[in-house]
């Protein structure tokens, strides 16, 4: 079976890759980053995140904001509910998923920040932290 899945290709190897896939650290793969390729953009007022997200459903992302992360989370399962899916002979399957990445955005409110999802793009809008002025601890003496 190997042999006819590579025959074609003497370069590819099925089940080479598949042990990638299973094996991860092993083969040196960081499946987050692959899954979640990041552009981000800065203007005066905000700092705008595009993460490509392909394939998805906005009930697949869950964003939220915590300590001064932003972190982005994927869970996408692929239905077992079809007769069709349980006839057709799969050897590998990949379809299901899930991965996260965190950001850094500093003390901004969650109320500040904006997301649209469209076209497997997920657009941030994040405002930039306002820096607080710094306290004056000297106590006036009479």
């Amino acid at each position: 079976m190997k042999n006819e899945l590579t025959r074609h290709n003497r370069d590819y190897d099925f089940f080479e890759d598949a042990m990638q896939d299973f094996f991860p650290a092993f083969y040196g793969r960081n499946n987050g980053r692959k899954y979640m390729r990041t552009d981000i953009k800065e203007s005066d007022e905000a700092y705008t995140m595009e993460v490509e997200l392909p394939g998805l459903d906005k009930k697949d992302i869950h964003v939220d904001l915590k300590d001064g992360y932003l972190n982005i989370a994927v869970n996408k399962h692929e239905s077992e509910d079809g007769d069709k899916e349980k006839k057709e002979n799969y050897i590998h399957r990949e379809r299901s998923f899930s991965c996260s990445r965190s950001y850094y955005v500093g003390d901004v409110s969650k109320e500040d920040i904006k997301a649209k999802y469209e076209n497997g793009l997920l657009c941030l809008t994040i405002p930039k932290e306002v820096p607080k002025a710094k306290a004056d601890h000297r106590i006036e003496i009479e």
